[in-house]
């Protein structure tokens, strides 16, 4: 390996870190420049209103340069930084409304709000099967739980982002949608054979090859590809797999490296090195200012002392390169997000589907009301609607009497039953609660995880989703302006 090679490689050119807060500060935009990083990722925590965000995009790329990679997670449905756009549906609500045109316009929709602040990557959309209904991680974000409404549906969306010029990232390879844990918090096995898995989790990924600029990686361990490494670190499944096996030019970027998955059992640095020998293009270095470091300077050390191939990480910079001469991080000011609230709220209301034949109380009705008090975002989600904000909205059609609730074990269903008037339970959390199993409400709105449906003795509307265009497609829906239409994950 060249010495000539390695010293034009800057550790920076392969690494994403995040930023402190809502605007560049000197300190990090200095550290920007100083470790030639050129990708960074946004969370909630950046955003604050449109201005502050386009000025907060030029601001990075007037640091970083015309290659800048500003990227987000605005996948749809809870996870969507910005809260002051048009919200877009969740994956499986439009896996639900099973209308390819729809989800490449969604799409388009989400690109465009990016683009209009000069955010030029997407990490969406996602192509985890979602078969397992205790997946903890995945669920709703996932277009469903069938290998080919997932294909179909991703595709659109790829589609949707090219067509609006924002470069999608497909994730998360080669596939969450099986695991009963979640990689935030520990790592995750997938104990299928090779040729379930090319049936299952591996072919939307494989299918939509060529129409994929970039793929992020998922923190589990395979053992049918390599029994010792999660797939981020490993060279079997990012090399073996999908450079030479399936011939995939485009972009590989982890997942963060900050997730227990990694950090519980891998140095920060070391964990670098390795998702980049793995075959990795972009380590993403998430956290405060010591672990981006680390991570940095155990890969500038690597190249140095040559334990990372040059060639290779030449060519992980020009396509890297290549992803942001496609999309550049320009704000396009002629966009207006609002624009497409129609389009948004209409997709919301095409996915509501039914479980077991829910009926409407009578418009006017005196009704009871059960809902969770207040529900927190939690790691990649958005904070779900609070009870009284669902109360306040159902009395635009009933007389409404709420009982909030803070954990759903202490809820004693014959007194809520006996009290004369039709019980409507609306879930509205992330996770399924085994105290809710049984549970015989008239009526359950299910507002985030479809699956709960499945724990609730009861007829069921699941919107997939509880943001507020969902939230009016079930005041429509109780009106009796709407029909449930969407098609469920799972059997009815």
């Amino acid at each position: 390996m060249s010495p000539t090679l390695h010293s034009t490689l800057s550790s920076g050119a392969l690494v994403m870190v995040d930023i402190p807060g809502p605007i560049l500060d000197d300190d990090t935009a200095e550290h920007l420049r100083r470790r030639g990083i050129r990708s960074v990722c946004l969370f909630r925590k950046n955003v604050e209103s449109e201005s502050q965000l386009r000025t907060l995009c030029a601001d990075l790329r007037a640091v970083m340069g015309e290659h800048a990679l500003i990227a987000l997670d605005h996948e749809g449905g809870a996870i969507l930084r910005p809260l002051f756009w048009p919200f877009a549906p969740s994956a499986m609500n439009q896996g639900a409304a099973r209308d390819e045109g729809l989800t490449e316009d969604v799409n388009a929709a989400l690109a465009r709000q990016l683009r209009s602040v000069g955010i030029n990557w997407n990490f969406a959309p996602v192509l985890d099967v979602n078969v397992n209904p205790a997946n903890p991680v995945i669920g709703e974000r996932a277009y469903g739980a069938d290998v080919d409404v997932v294909t179909r549906m991703g595709g659109a969306a790829l589609a949707g982002h090219d067509r609006a010029g924002v470069a999608a990232c497909v994730k998360h390879f080669p596939g969450h949608g099986d695991t009963s844990l979640d990689s935030h918090l520990a790592l995750p096995r997938v104990d299928k054979p090779r040729e379930a898995l090319d049936a299952a989790e591996f072919a939307p990924f494989q299918a939509l090859l060529p129409r994929s600029p970039a793929m992020m990686t998922a923190h589990i361990i395979y053992p049918a590809l390599d029994p010792e490494r999660p797939a981020t670190l490993s060279r079997r499944v990012l090399t073996g797999l999908l450079r030479d096996e399936w011939g995939f030019d485009g972009v590989v970027v982890t997942d963060s490296m900050g997730m227990k998955a990694i950090d519980d059992h891998y140095g920060r640095g070391e964990a670098g090195v390795l998702a980049l020998q793995a075959g990795a293009d972009l380590v993403m270095a998430l956290g405060r200012r010591e672990a981006q470091d680390a991570t940095l300077d155990a890969i500038q050390a690597a190249l140095d002392r040559g334990a990372l191939d040059a060639a290779q990480m030449q060519a992980s910079v020009r396509r890297l390169e290549a992803l942001a001469e496609r999309y550049p991080a320009q704000a396009d000011p002629t966009l207006n997000p609002m624009d497409d609230a129609p389009l948004l709220a209409d997709a919301w209301a095409r996915g509501l589907s039914a479980y077991r034949n829910p009926v409407a109380p009578a418009p006017g009705s005196r009704v009871l009301l059960v809902a969770q008090a207040k529900v927190p975002r939690e790691n990649v989600s958005e904070a779900s609607v609070d009870a009284q904000t669902l109360a306040d909205e159902l009395r635009g059609v009933y007389d409404v009497h709420l009982h909030a609730f803070e954990d759903p074990a202490e809820l004693d269903w014959a007194a809520l039953r006996g009290q004369e008037r039709p019980v409507i339970l609306a879930t509205t959390s992330r996770h399924r609660h085994a105290a809710l199993r049984g549970a015989q409400p008239d009526l359950h709105l299910a507002l985030y995880n479809p699956y709960a449906a499945l724990d609730v003795d009861a007829p069921a509307l699941i919107t997939y989703g509880f943001q507020p265009e969902a939230r009016q497609s079930i005041l429509s829906w109780l009106r009796a302006e709407r029909r449930a239409t969407g098609t469920l994950p799972f059997p009815a």
